[in-house]
């Protein structure tokens, strides 16, 4: 395995960097909340607390394992719940999920994003850097007390503070959807390597199915040179069949080299060598969900961060709204002066000779421009406007989404249990009725070798079907952003194709 730079994108590691955000002070402004945001963004003073709330209530997608399968510890101390339930799923593919969490170079890049924007948080509510000044006079001022040779000053700058920490809540929210982009991200390279993984799967399946079908075209080949010596067949059957079977090699050779392709795109996902080998299970189980697409969808708003993030910059940008009003405010300015004084001049009642002068003094802006700060507010305002709207466009695309995915999941599954049931063992009928006809002279070969294709066409769309299934499930289960329950239900594997025998 090639070398990696060892970072580790770890659930402890968003909490305490969650935790740096409690600046996010409750604050009292005319804000309104958002009606679409989840329960514990509904009320803007309630930011401080929702840092740690919504850490616990961190999204996992992790681990697949079996249907009574409990939370696993993963390597990085956290705990995660099963998103598709599977039966006996091979332990490649939750090494695969590991490597994709710790390794991914997307996931690694957002992580590191949201540790800059949790930093930005600390620090947008903090008073301006004091300045110090020193004034020495080329020609000292002479005074009645001495002569001036320079002035000290130090001012110190104080924003309006209701400004400030709008700023801060505005800062808290943009880290919050930038952890939830992450979040967002880990669950689509989870679900990116876990379709590879059933792309693999259904390759695999393809292959054996053609090795076998490669033996079942074998045995016709055999049985039509039998046929020969007896005159019931002719050379010309023996060579239907091995072109048969030079265009069987040459689907095989296709299925490898797509193989190789899908494998080097989910080593690519966990930041590995492409030529890295991948295995996959012999049989897969998938069941239908238990749940309606109306189910599914709430789920979705609940649990799917990228909704969450949608939310969460809707909340910013109504802060946004209160950065620019406060705007308005002005800004007042301390400041001290001190004057150095020499000691130069003759003793006097009336003043002291030498004494050192200061001063204070204080400045206020004035914000006069009224038009710039309209622009400011109109800026703000029509933000928070395209931002409400990209919320609302991404909760009907997910609704969107959500019904064609359960859609095409039960297309799936009952296109398999169509091939299983009915197709695929009238197919085997067929040919085997054919085979027979065939050893007694009573059909001829090419009839037998048109029955084979369809038996082979038949059986990799059985396979093509289960691949799109699990797909499917898995598409649904990034989309919702949570387990999805499943039903009990799933095909048995298919009936071994049987071979012709020799005629004696």
């Amino acid at each position: 395995m090639k070398e990696h730079r060892s970072v580790k994108v770890r659930g402890l590691g968003l909490a305490l960097s969650a935790a740096l955000i409690t600046g996010c002070a409750s604050h009292s402004a005319n804000v309104q909340t958002s009606s679409t945001s989840a329960s514990e963004l509904e009320s803007v003073p309630a930011a401080r607390t929702t840092v740690s709330e919504e850490t616990e209530a961190e999204v996992e997608i992790l681990q697949t394992g079996g249907t009574d399968s409990a939370p696993e510890e993963l390597t990085d101390g956290t705990h995660s719940d099963v998103v598709v339930t599977h039966p006996a799923l091979s332990q490649p593919l939750s090494e695969l999920e590991l490597l994709a969490v710790e390794q991914n170079p997307q996931l690694v890049k957002l992580y590191q994003q949201y540790n800059a924007a949790s930093s930005r948080s600390r620090y947008v509510n903090k008073l301006p850097d004091p300045r110090l000044g020193a004034n020495v006079f080329g020609a000292p001022i002479q005074t009645a007390s001495g002569s001036q040779r320079a002035a000290l000053s130090a001012s110190q700058a104080i924003p309006w503070l209701g400004k400030l920490n709008a700023q801060e809540q505005q800062a808290c929210f943009e880290a919050f959807a930038v952890r939830a982009d992450y979040l967002s991200e880990r669950l689509r390279v989870i679900a990116a390597v876990r379709t590879g993984w059933y792309r693999l799967y259904v390759i695999d399946q393809q292959i054996e199915t053609a090795l076998a079908n490669q033996e079942l075209l074998q045995s016709l080949i055999d049985v039509a040179n039998a046929q020969i010596s007896t005159g019931s067949a002719t050379q010309g059957d023996v060579l239907l069949g091995t072109l048969e079977l030079s265009k069987l090699e040459e689907r095989l050779l296709t299925y490898r080299k797509l193989r190789v392709a899908v494998q080097a795109e989910v080593n690519r996902l966990v930041a590995r060598d492409a030529d890295t080998s991948i295995l996959t299970p012999k049989e897969l189980k998938i069941d239908l969900p238990a749940l309606s697409a109306q189910q599914i969808y709430q789920q979705a708003r609940e649990s799917q961060p990228e909704i969450q993030a949608a939310q969460l910059r809707t909340q910013a940008t109504r802060w946004g709204i209160e950065v620019a009003h406060l705007s308005r405010r002005p800004e007042l300015t301390l400041s001290a002066n001190y004057f150095v004084t020499d000691n130069n001049r003759p003793p006097s009642s009336l003043y002291k000779v030498g004494q050192d002068p200061w001063s204070l003094g204080a400045q206020v802006s004035i914000p006069l421009w009224k038009e710039k700060y309209d622009a400011l507010e109109d800026e703000a305002t029509w933000k928070h406007l395209a931002s409400t709207n990209s919320e609302s466009d991404l909760l009907d695309r997910y609704d969107a989404l959500i019904t064609e995915l359960l859609a095409e999941a039960r297309r799936a599954e009952e296109t398999a249990k169509l091939y299983r049931d009915t197709i695929l063992p009238q197919a085997q009928q067929t040919l085997r009725a054919d085979q027979e006809s065939y050893s007694r002279g009573a059909v001829e070969f090419d009839r037998v070798i048109r029955d084979y294709r369809n038996l082979l066409t038949l059986e990799l769309g059985y396979h093509q079907a289960i691949g799109e299934l699990a797909i499917a499930l898995t598409q649904l289960s990034r989309v919702a952003g949570q387990d999805v329950p499943l039903q009990a239900a799933a095909p048995p594997a298919l009936p071994e194709p049987q071979k012709l025998s020799e005629p004696e």
